[in-house]
């Protein structure tokens, strides 16, 4: 179903009370509290109001990209905020859209992220600057067709060595971005040594085509790509020097993973302020639904779900400013935020009924969204078995 954008006139009644009710924000120094309140209200102002009808189309906001630069969003990983300020900014992205979210985590933590802890110089000097403004885009090229949660082990896509550089070939999906992007940073197997190494690939050369992936249910403003590499050279300079093996992509999973924790914990704000919206404005029986105790309990186990969620990457931020963050801590952190925002994005799609179903009151458009974010960044399923094994010590799966 279609309909138009969010009434911008509603959103006046979205922030109060602030679903915040742990206080995370608060950990925050007085500057950074500020910066994220200013950002709070751009998004909420002029994104959140604006985005229904591309999300309806499966379009992109192009037209967006330098507002968001102007405030910053596009160079968050090399803002030398705190920890915790980069995931609640990662969360208020969420609660304005989940798809732009997507962009603009991939854009800091695995984009900007791989270059700037990975890259040689010459990628840094080359791309790091148009990043920051996102006059530039990269796209995050490891899924492959046939393998996802097994991509350390099972990636197909080859990189062979040559005397002008490398020659790269194979096939990559579910790439966000895919379609527009500048370049992929590109993961591939060296046929010599078996290793996964990591390059720059220009999406203009020869060899390179991506197509999008229509009709998702969710994440629909995020143009996700097939990709193929078909006999694509690229000099020797294109090789990423920490990317020689897996160890230096798997720490950018790692940190991915953190960040879908926090757009877990961002969307349940947002499903909260629209099923709290619904519930004080829509009547039946002659009274409001808010009067009802059902109904009362549903927004109480939502509100429950958002702070549980908070307290839990606030927690997971402290662990990242202080050197102890590991895979575990991450895919505890991803799997929980997003189990949480899928029950509460059930309950509040159920409060809104048959409205429920359609995008005008938001629900159901939170609804297919979180979705996407219990499956992808690893599944729940394979992120619970990472915990699973950090906890008894022995693995569940290859």
């Amino acid at each position: 179903m279609s309909c138009s954008p969010i009434n911008p006139d509603l959103l006046s009644k979205v922030s109060f009370p602030d679903p915040d009710l742990l206080k995370v924000a608060d950990l925050l120094s007085l500057e950074e509290k500020a910066h994220l309140e200013k950002v709070r209200t751009f998004l909420q102002t002029e994104v959140r109001p604006n985005v229904g009808g591309y999300w309806d189309r499966e379009e992109f906001p192009f037209d967006l990209l330098p507002k968001l630069a102007e405030y910053g969003l596009g160079e968050i990983e090399l803002s030398g905020f705190s920890n915790l300020l980069k995931g609640l900014l990662y969360a208020e992205v969420t609660r304005a859209d989940v798809s732009l979210s997507a962009l603009v985590g991939i854009h800091n933590e695995l984009i900007i992220g791989a270059i700037d802890q990975l890259g040689s110089q010459e990628h840094k000097d080359t791309w790091l600057d148009d990043l920051r403004t996102f006059k530039k885009v990269g796209c995050f090229a490891l899924t492959e067709p046939d393998h996802g949660s097994d991509i350390a082990g099972g990636l197909a896509t080859t990189a062979e060595k040559t005397a002008d550089g490398w020659v790269i070939n194979g096939e990559k999906r579910w790439i966000g971005g895919g379609t527009f992007a500048n370049f992929a940073v590109v993961f591939a197997r060296d046929v010599a040594d078996k290793e996964v190494k990591g390059f720059i690939v220009e999406m203009d050369r020869e060899g390179v085509s991506a197509s999008k992936i229509e009709h998702k249910m969710g994440l629909r403003i995020m143009q996700n790509a097939d990709i193929t590499f078909d006999n694509v050279v690229v000099p020797e300079s294109a090789l990423m020097p920490g990317a020689t093996t897996f160890a230096g992509t798997n720490v950018m999973l790692r940190n991915s993973r953190a960040w879908v924790g926090w757009q877990g914990a961002g969307v349940q704000l947002a499903i909260m302020d629209r099923a709290r919206q619904y519930v004080l404005e829509r009547e039946q029986f002659g009274k409001k639904l808010a009067k009802f105790q059902l109904v009362q309990e549903q927004i109480a186990r939502i509100q429950s779900n958002a702070c549980a969620s908070l307290a839990m990457m606030a927690q997971v931020a402290w662990l990242q400013e202080n050197g102890a963050f590991d895979m575990p801590h991450a895919a505890m952190a991803k799997s929980t935020a997003t189990r949480y925002a899928r029950e509460s994005a059930a309950l509040a799609r159920s409060l809104g009924g048959g409205n429920g179903i359609v995008t005008e009151h938001e629900l159901s458009k939170l609804f297919n969204d979180v979705e996407i974010l219990y499956t992808y960044e690893g599944t729940y399923e394979i992120n619970a078995l990472i915990v699973g094994r950090a906890i008894l010590g022995t693995g569940a799966f290859v």
